[in-house]
């Protein structure tokens, strides 16, 4: 809980952004989307690196530059970094990326929109016209959780425009991290007869938000991502029967083609060309999401694949000072 208040703050601006990308979403999302951008304390931004924040479920890019209690926001903390000698001089942006549905996994999707083709084809372009900085070899991508999934994928599906990228706690390994969710979720859909249309309605009307349907919501949210419906409310599909939770194999398979792990072999050539990719998780995750870690770190060992992974002792939450180690990380491998 470091407040370095002392310290002459960067700049961090607003801008808004018209996305066509992501226009055929069914969730009726705002097509106007909020970007963030820090510019270190004392640079000119022009040349600099760009690294671009994806935020976790439930989060948005401006909740990691509003001010936070007893700690610091990103920018904060990247201008702490920066006037310790500890990390180079970058860029960072913070799209918000939030749905309807609590959040987003950063790929494109039928029902949630095309959220890849957002930060490729119009967040990222926006950001180095207006100020000049990253480009080729330039880029890196992070995030934690569904943000550490979204950098993890990206750096799988587009080695050729990131060229770093950090995994904090992300989502990998299916199998273990969805064992228990969706017999969760049926019992809080049960509540509303089963029907995902009423929950998700009775969610939005609630006065307060319940942390045992937001939970839910999530996994239907996964459902809209990895395996839409488009004759279904707002695209949701799970991959389980509703009566016994048993898997239906052919959608439990359009799951399992969004794992990591799975995406790996076809995708593990351009990871060597990355220069750098950092992973870690907590050693208790309570969503089990150090056993995907651990097998990443052990499936990129055995592909030659240069990379930093690190276990730290704590849980999935509350995790941010781990970008003390992150950010320093990709600053210097794209500063070279």
């Amino acid at each position: 809980m470091r407040r370095e208040r002392h310290l002459p703050a960067g700049t961090v601006t607003t801008h808004f952004v018209k996305s066509e990308a992501i226009a055929n979403n069914m969730l009726g999302e705002d097509l106007t989307r909020r970007i963030d951008v820090y510019i270190p304390h004392g640079h000119d931004p022009a040349c600099l690196p760009l690294l671009v924040d994806l935020v976790g479920f439930t989060g948005g890019g401006p909740a990691h530059t509003n001010w936070k209690s007893f700690g610091e926001s990103a920018p904060s903390r990247a201008q702490r970094l920066i006037d310790a000698g500890e990390m180079k001089p970058c860029v960072i942006a913070f799209p918000d990326c939030f749905t309807r549905l609590g959040g987003n996994q950063y790929v494109n999707s039928a029902a949630m929109g095309n959220w890849d083709d957002f930060l490729l084809q119009e967040a990222v372009p926006f950001i180095e016209q207006t100020f000049g900085c990253g480009g080729p070899g330039r880029r890196g991508v992070f995030g934690k959780s569904s943000g550490g999934y979204g950098a993890m994928v990206h750096a799988q599906l587009h080695p050729d425009f990131w060229s770093a990228a950090a995994c904090h706690s992300g989502d990998m390994g299916f199998d273990l991290m969805f064992a228990a969710d969706f017999a969760f979720t049926l019992r809080r859909l049960a509540k509303h007869g089963g029907n995902i249309q009423d929950f998700v309605e009775a969610f939005e009307a609630s006065d307060k938000v319940n942390g045992d349907d937001l939970h839910a919501m999530m996994t239907l949210a996964m459902g809209a991502t990895y395996d839409p419906d488009p004759d279904a409310f707002l695209g949701i599909r799970l991959p389980v029967t509703t009566d016994t939770c048993e898997r239906i194999p052919e959608r439990w398979a359009e799951w399992m083609k969004w794992d990591p792990l799975e995406m790996l072999d076809a995708h593990a050539e351009g990871l060597k060309s990355l220069k750098g990719l950092f992973i870690d998780c907590g050693d208790v995750d309570q969503y089990n999401l150090v056993y995907g870690a651990r097998r990443m770190n052990k499936a990129l060992a055995a592909r030659g694949i240069d990379h930093v992974y690190e276990e730290f002792p704590d849980n999935h939450s509350s995790i941010d000072y781990r970008m003390d180690r992150s950010l320093p990380f990709l600053a210097d491998r794209l500063s070279a």
